[in-house]
């Protein structure tokens, strides 16, 4: 039998899926598993969105579509631009597509040939360098941490553009680490991209979750000339609780609008009619239906550095999202006596410790090695209050019983009733 594709044998499977796969499979196995690997926030989705998709059903809006999105719900993008970011798009600007995943495939299938390069820092969303390889370009990581704060600098990102290099991703606020870049930290990157001729791929799908200070910016709004080679990817999946619904879109200049157009055209077509109508729904609500939503990831972001903290675990502040992304290089090489009438074991990566955790004490969190940062893992706190804490309080079992484990996380007792003054936000 003849092989398979060279793109499809290079692509290396996400680690997110896996994870969320077992722990899946666990769950209907009967485990408590407490799934902690998953970008999928504990809302639910509006009642005007649900309330439309219903009314599409029963009228009977079943047809195709345009493929880039009805014209009702690309004018509603449009305004939300204009009442969020202050932004000025056309209609014809916007391309709704199956999910921010199916965006950011459509944006690389239409800015690479084969050989040209993208700049991406890592850590890293685990689709970016498979999406890119894909298409048959070829991902140029930045490597950041700790010290750095997760972020690329201009200087770090200047010395890896070639001739071949097309465009530089942004994701901010960012998955895995939750950092947001600042206005000032965008320009510098901004100006980068214009003396470069560089395209900028700016994924926003957290933009409603922000916690930092200065609050967030999107690299689009730093003047006209960054703008028109900026491509906003965004979607209802994370603010509106509507993972299931695969709804994405794409602001950028009229001529790229149409080439992703085009592309998805011979694709994938429209997006399901229905969903495009419970998308509509949402953007209805208008931005006060998204009030309190931050406030109450933040909190539990504080809840979780808090806990980990006492364990001894060591973790960036992140300015948004649901995750953190602590670092447990500490626990790497450190003996596992087990459970009773299990055999003991070296922890020899951060991919074993969290194989462990999940196996024997039911919480899922997902290895670094994905990311680009093999010595970290990525928790997500998008659970509700009580689970978030009785996970932690397993993973603190876990510690205690690695050799050499640290005093504070062996002698760590949560005191559940200090919980109630969290339990308001949950």
């Amino acid at each position: 039998m003849k092989p398979l594709s060279e793109r499809v044998r290079q692509i290396v499977p996400s680690p997110t899926m896996r994870l969320d796969a077992k722990a899946k499979q666990m769950l209907s196995e009967g485990a408590d598993v407490i799934n902690l690997s998953v970008g999928e926030p504990d809302i639910s989705t509006p009642a005007a969105a649900a309330e439309a998709a219903m009314r599409a059903i029963r009228g009977g809006f079943t047809r195709y579509t345009e493929v880039g999105g009805i014209a009702e719900l690309r004018r509603a993008v449009v305004a939300h631009a204009k009442a969020f970011l202050g932004l000025d798009y056309q209609p014809d600007q916007v391309v709704v597509s199956n999910g921010g995943k199916h965006s950011l495939y459509n944006v690389f299938a239409a800015l690479l040939d084969p050989g040209d390069e993208v700049i991406i820092p890592s850590p890293y969303w685990v689709s970016y360098p498979e999406q890119v390889k894909a298409v048959g370009g070829r991902p140029v990581i930045v490597r950041t941490d700790e010290s750095s704060g997760f972020k690329a600098t201009p200087a770090a990102l200047e010395a890896l553009v070639s001739p071949r290099t097309q465009a530089i991703v942004i994701n901010s606020p960012s998955n895995p680490t939750g950092v947001v870049y600042t206005r000032g930290e965008l320009q510098a990157i901004a100006q980068l991209a214009l003396e470069h001729d560089l395209y900028i791929v700016s994924d926003e799908i957290y933009d409603r979750l922000v916690f930092a200070e200065e609050g967030f910016c999107s690299i689009a709004t730093l003047g006209e000339a960054i703008r028109e080679r900026t491509i906003v990817v965004n979607g209802w999946s994370k603010a509106y609780g509507m993972t299931g619904w695969r709804l994405g879109y794409t602001l950028s200049n009229s001529a790229l609008a149409k080439a992703f157009r085009d592309f998805q055209g011979h694709t994938t077509s429209n997006v399901c009619s229905i969903a495009q109508m419970a998308a509509l729904g949402a953007l209805e609500t208008g931005l006060a239906g998204l009030a309190g939503l931050a406030d109450r990831f933040r909190l539990r972001r504080d809840f979780t550095l808090s806990l980990l903290a006492r364990m001894g675990i060591r973790s960036v502040v992140p300015g948004g999202a649901f995750y953190v992304f602590p670092n447990l290089g500490g626990f790497v090489g450190r003996g596992y006596r087990g459970r009773a009438g299990t055999a003991p074991l070296r922890i020899d990566s951060v991919d074993t410790f969290c194989r462990v955790l999940l196996e024997d004490f039911e919480v899922s969190i997902v290895p670094g090695a994905g990311f680009g940062a093999p010595g970290n893992a990525r928790i997500s706190y998008a659970v509700d209050l009580g689970r978030l804490e009785e996970a932690l309080e397993r993973l603190r079992e876990f510690i205690a019983r690695l050799e050499r484990a640290p005093a504070q996380a062996a002698g760590l007792q949560f005191r559940r009733r200090e919980r109630s003054s969290w339990q308001s936000i949950s």
